[in-house]
């Protein structure tokens, strides 16, 4: 059965296309949840009309599915609250 660990080191290799940098350092996952088989995922986008969104959910969706035990990704896309970088990844991204 994948744990917590495994479910968070399979979503660090999926990257932004635009950012290039994983999807769990940028924040973007909120929540992780699971309820035996299924995998519950709460997330958002770095903005509401973000291009990548359906690529970052098809690429967590058969990341997260190829983990043992994992059968269902349901993935809920929110932005309540909107995406905001924080200090440190402004820094890695060279923004203010």
């Amino acid at each position: 059965m994948a744990t917590r660990e495994d479910i968070v080191e399979a979503l660090k290799t999926i990257n932004d296309p635009e950012l290039y940098i994983d999807i769990w350092t940028l924040g973007l996952i909120y929540d992780l949840t699971q309820d035996g088989d299924k995998l519950n995922v709460r997330m958002t986008f770095t903005s509401p009309a973000c291009p990548a969104g359906p690529y970052l959910v098809d690429e967590i969706t058969k990341k997260t599915q190829a983990l043992d035990g994992i059968e269902k990704t349901e993935i809920e896309v929110t932005f309540s609250p909107p995406w905001v970088p924080s200090d440190e990844l402004k820094a890695m991204l060279g923004i203010d």
